[in-house]
């Protein structure tokens, strides 16, 4: 058998046994899935282990690939193969020892072991022991793992040795030259899981695309795989700033709505986050701006700003999409790193369809790329959404043109696909959540070709005309929503998902790179009537005041706070820059590195922060720093000990 071939059939008895892994794992840990694993679509359930073994699979097995593909006539030789078998035995044993020690310690955790676990045990000096006893309670599974060794020891193909010499050296340059070429790209796509260039790296928080339950996305992971993509990201070290008492005191992410004597308000809710729509370009937001002159670049959101409950200071919580989900939908600010990047995304997640949900709501998320890209569909289905439309979906609707409304990068233009969100709305049982996710306002900064025209380059930043197209996606949308029953019912609310090409020094500062607009508007005015508020309002601010104005009723879980009913004074927000976390509260923006304060400004007068009054005797100062310490410290305990919900 040659190189090439012997590779492939060498790989496939890897996957056989991951699989087996996975069946051991089921078993070992029946009790705590039971039946409710099968209530997942068994393709499903294949799809994703697949997909996540692949990329295990790949990075474990990279080297042996090199070995066994490269166009160098010794590798034809038998001392070359033993060793490179030698290899192929040591790495997949090690992989396949993880996965089924991890079946064990699942039971402990509850999630797959991630690169934490050196933290974790780090200075325990009883893991020998502790091993050991475990190693006998479970020798049913070192016998499985002893079985798959020896099966890889069988049927292990080794390439035949000889010397290739004349016309038949040239062939096996070209053959061992074309394997390693077509390998490498195949490689690069099957660790990042996905072909595309509108596909993140899969990580751990993908696996919940393809089950129902949290918990059961420990059956679609591997070990090797959680192992590998949590290095360099592992768990925050929790702050003890505070001790229990003071920091409940200080600030408690739970909210214990009053009861109400009248029945929950049943208003459907349309949530639109939109890709890059940062508060600079909409000229009502900025009406001093440029002297009083400045225009923007959004007439129709002008309009819908007029109509709807806006605030003086809007900012998001995070500066990629990946942030924005987290912070829209669950009340999840991004600190350190991206939630959808750490371990803390196995944990289990609420949100708005998760709490609507209990009160017989329909949700659906609504996002124009590839299905699974970004993470997106993974997010939506562990926070309780019920339903996804993605482009698979969009391109099997015969209503529209299918993949020619392809941006050819990124996702279905937004005209189209919000056209596509406002009809879907039209199937779904009210009352109804949803959230969509345009696309079009994003590098590399197109427009389709009929609105080329239309919308031309505006000075030096290419997204303006970005904006203006989507602006007017906006309004065709709206213009759709009136005509349909549910329309006068709803409550929407717009934001942005983060911020991005600047023209102004005013969103060039440390905090004017997370302005973003938050509109509520509903069409009733009754909930939430049109006018400005003088208040501080973040991404994270959207559920708990939805949930209020609703009149819901359950405790829950949200790092933001109700806009509706708390005092002007009191609003606040706070997002994480570089290492720096900020807080913004009436007049002053406080910057803190995690121990000590480095920034304190007057941003009513010092908007562009050349004065720092850190340490100048400002009475605000300390209890500023206590309530962004208090914030700080009460998200990285409940990202730490899984408590993102109330059980």
């Amino acid at each position: 058998m040659k190189s090439p071939f012997a590779f492939v059939w060498n790989l496939c008895l890897v996957y056989l046994c991951y699989m087996l892994c996975r069946m051991a794992y089921l078993v070992e840990n029946y009790a705590t899935w039971g039946s409710t694993i099968w209530e997942n679509e068994w393709l499903d359930l294949l799809k994703g282990s697949l997909l996540f073994d692949t990329s295990a699979i790949l990075y474990t097995n990279i080297l042996y690939a090199v070995l066994m593909l490269l166009p160098l006539p010794w590798v034809e030789t038998r001392r070359w193969q033993q060793t490179t078998k030698v290899w192929f035995l040591l790495s997949n044993g090690l992989a396949l020892c993880t996965n089924l020690c991890d079946s064990v310690y699942f039971k402990y955790t509850g999630r797959r072991t991630t690169a934490t676990v050196w933290r974790e045990f780090k200075g325990e000096d009883n893991l020998t022991h502790v091993i050991g006893t475990e190693i006998l309670n479970h020798w049913y599974l070192v016998l499985l793992g002893i079985g798959m060794l020896i099966l890889l020891i069988w049927l292990y193909r080794t390439p035949r040795t000889y010397h290739p010499k004349g016309r038949e050296a040239i062939y096996y340059y070209v053959r061992q030259t074309v394997s390693l070429l077509l390998f490498a790209p195949l490689a690069v796509c099957g660790m990042r899981g996905g072909f595309t260039k509108a596909v993140r790296p899969i990580t751990l928080s993908n696996a919940h695309q393809y089950v129902n339950r949290p918990s059961e996305a420990a059956v679609i992971l591997n070990t090797p795989f959680s192992l590998i993509r949590t290095i360099g990201k592992g768990k925050s070290i929790v702050p003890a700033y505070f001790g229990s008492d003071e920091l409940d005191n200080l600030y408690n992410p739970i909210h214990n709505p009053e009861k109400n004597k009248q029945p929950m308000t049943r208003k459907n809710v349309v949530v639109l986050i939109v890709e890059s729509f940062g508060r600079e370009y909409i000229g009502a937001y900025n009406e001093n701006l440029e002297h009083g002159t400045y225009q923007g670049y959004t007439p129709f959101t002008d309009q819908l700003y007029e109509a709807s409950m806006s605030f003086d200071y809007t900012f998001c919580n995070g500066r990629k999409s990946i942030d924005g989900m987290p912070s829209i939908l669950s009340s999840i600010p991004m600190f350190v790193e991206p939630f959808f990047l750490t371990p803390a995304s196995m944990n289990e997640v609420g949100g708005l369809a998760r709490e609507l949900g209990r009160e017989g709501y329909t949700s659906a998320f609504f996002h124009g790329a590839q299905n699974g890209s970004m993470g997106f569909q993974a997010f939506a289905r562990a926070t309780g959404f019920e339903h996804y439309y993605g482009r698979t979906e969009y391109n099997k609707d015969t209503r529209f043109g299918g993949d020619k409304d392809f941006d050819g990068t990124w996702a279905i233009w937004d005209e189209p696909f919000l056209q596509y969100y406002a009809l879907q709305m039209s199937q779904l049982e009210e009352p109804f959540l949803t959230a969509v996710f345009t696309a079009s306002s994003h590098h590399p900064y197109a427009i389709p070709d009929a609105y080329k025209n239309i919308y031309l380059e505006e000075g030096d930043n290419p997204i303006h005309k970005c904006i203006r197209y989507t602006d007017h996606a906006l309004q065709l949308f709206f213009e759709t929503a009136r005509k349909q029953p549910w329309f006068d019912n709803t409550i929407f609310v717009l934001t942005s998902d983060h911020t991005n090409l600047s023209d102004h020094v005013e969103y060039k500062t440390d905090l004017g790179g997370f302005g973003s607009p938050i509109l509520f508007y509903d069409p009733s005015g009754t909930l939430f009537p049109a006018g400005r508020r003088h208040q501080i309002a973040q991404q994270i601010d959207i559920m708990p005041t939805l949930l209020s104005a609703l009149g819901y009723t359950h405790p829950y879980i949200a790092f933001g706070k109700d806009l509706l009913h708390t005092p002007d004074e009191e609003t606040w927000a706070v997002n994480y820059n570089n290492g720096i976390y900020q807080y913004v509260k009436g007049n002053y923006l406080l910057q803190f590195d995690g121990t000590k304060t480095i920034g304190l400004y007057d941003i009513q007068n010092d908007w562009m922060q050349t004065n720092n009054l850190t340490g100048k005797g400002i009475p605000e100062e300390r209890p500023l720093t206590d309530a962004l310490k208090a914030i700080v410290q009460s998200y990285m305990e409940r990202m730490d000990n899984d408590s993102l919900i109330l059980k």
